[in-house]
């Protein structure tokens, strides 16, 4: 384990899991993190919370609430987190690892038929029964993390506002948890201070700054080291990735939705990398596939290794290769962030304004994710959502002809499994999976 970068004392399970136990967990999560970083949020606090007890309700809330302050797939690093604080550095790579890695392989091989077949719209089928299962795990998990974290009538009126203000007039996200903040640390501090003046169990003073300086350097040398010597050692078009998907991982505050623009933009009109049919076909792609939506880059890497490799070399190879400089310059700085970052956590949650700036934030992030909820929930049960804007209102509209009724049956289905009969994740997509297939086959 590298020096100065172990996790401190804290509160653990009386058992915690091996590295080998957790590691398994790990690799379901991944395997099963569908639906965007609201259903993600949802799987990993049943398993990790509810189920095993690796993290308190508080320690995953605090998490959540400083993953949301940072750029990158939140779900991920709040995974390589957990991952940290049961076994330092090692677990956070075998968690965050674990959880992006499922999603990066089925992702290649779709790319790699994608570019040998064309149109793989057949994928949207077979998740049919997938995503109407998971709008009911988001659902579950909303409101378990909502009556948690929702405590007195501040922080719900906080959580609306930020519902409010995400759905209806698209407010950046960064300005939301900023505002959150500040609010947070001037309505809730005084009462943080009185019902938190004892000392947070378990927690000892965070590492000497000194020692986040040293794992902040160590860590951006190994995020950058590789992109820089294909900058300079590789063909032009791996060095332009490098470039724009390392500037990319440090803007995308609130997730993969607050950058698809920008990254469009860039990769379709600016690079030509590749076509506005073949992005629109690589976003759909990443929603039916499990691991975080930003894995969509993976997709547009290989496309533009693919397009450019000259006639006659193995184009196939350069889109691999697309897809690894994508995938390096996205998801290794997650574990910049956490490793260097993580120790601070409870040292915040120790004292009342910092304590009371994570409370405003937690509230507000109830209300991000119920406006990823009703967005993932509009989008599995309606084919066509519209988007009605005027002045500095902009509301997604479903159009109401469009209602995919087999989803909200799978939902039915999902709903009584969950909460009625409470059965597990795993069961309940392969069951519903089984009516999706079931259900086409009839057509």
């Amino acid at each position: 384990m590298t020096a100065g970068v172990s996790p401190e004392a804290v509160p653990l399970p009386a058992a915690p899991p091996t590295l080998a136990e957790a590691a398994r967990v790990w690799g379901r999560i991944g395997v099963l993190s569908f639906g965007g970083p609201a259903a993600q949020i949802a799987l990993m606090h049943r398993m990790v919370v509810e189920e095993r007890g690796w993290l308190t309700e508080r320690q995953y809330l605090d998490a959540l609430s400083f993953c949301m302050l940072l750029p990158g797939p939140e779900a991920m690093q709040l995974a390589t987190y957990a991952g940290w604080r049961m076994h330092g550095v090692r677990g956070g790579l075998v968690a965050g690892g674990l959880f992006v890695g499922p999603g990066a392989l089925v992702i290649a091989c779709l790319a790699a038929l994608y570019v040998r077949f064309g149109d793989l719209a057949i994928t949207g089928a077979l998740f049919l029964g997938v995503k109407a299962a998971v709008l009911v795990i988001v659902i579950e998990a909303l409101l378990r993390v909502a009556r948690r974290a929702l405590i007195g009538t501040e922080a719900l009126v906080l959580a609306a506002l930020a519902f409010l203000a995400l759905f209806i007039f698209a407010v950046p996200y960064p300005l939301i948890v900023a505002g959150a903040a500040v609010w947070g640390a001037l309505r809730f501090r005084g009462r943080t201070a009185r019902q938190e003046s004892a000392p947070v169990e378990g927690v000892r003073p965070s590492r000497p700054i000194i020692g986040t300086i040293r794992t902040t350097a160590l860590w951006l040398g190994i995020w950058a080291a590789p992109l820089i010597a294909v900058g300079l050692l590789a063909p032009p078009v791996f060095g332009d990735m490098a470039r724009f998907f390392s500037v990319l991982a440090t803007v995308t505050f609130g997730g993969a939705y607050a950058v698809l623009a920008y990254m469009t933009q860039e990769a379709v009109a600016t690079q030509g990398w590749l076509t506005t049919g073949e992005m629109l076909d690589a976003l759909g792609l990443a929603e039916t596939t499990p691991g975080p939506l930003i894995l969509v880059t993976e997709f547009v890497g290989f496309l533009a290794g693919h397009h450019a490799a000259p006639e006659g070399r193995a184009a196939l190879l350069w889109g691999l290769g697309g897809a690894l400089v994508t995938l390096w310059a996205t998801f290794a700085p997650c574990f910049l962030w956490i490793f260097a970052g993580a120790p601070w956590i409870d040292r915040i949650a120790a004292k009342p304004v910092l304590r009371a700036a994570l409370a405003g934030v937690t509230a507000a992030v109830v209300g991000v994710i119920a406006n990823l909820s009703l967005w993932f929930g509009l989008h599995v049960l309606f084919g066509v959502v519209d988007t009605y804007q005027t002045g500095p209102l902009r509301i997604a509209v479903p159009e109401l002809a469009s209602l995919d009724w087999r989803s909200g049956v799978i939902s039915l289905v999902a709903t009584v499994m969950l909460l009625r009969w409470h059965r597990g994740v795993p069961l309940t997509l392969a069951v519903c999976s089984a009516c999706g297939m079931g259900m086409l086959a009839l057509g």
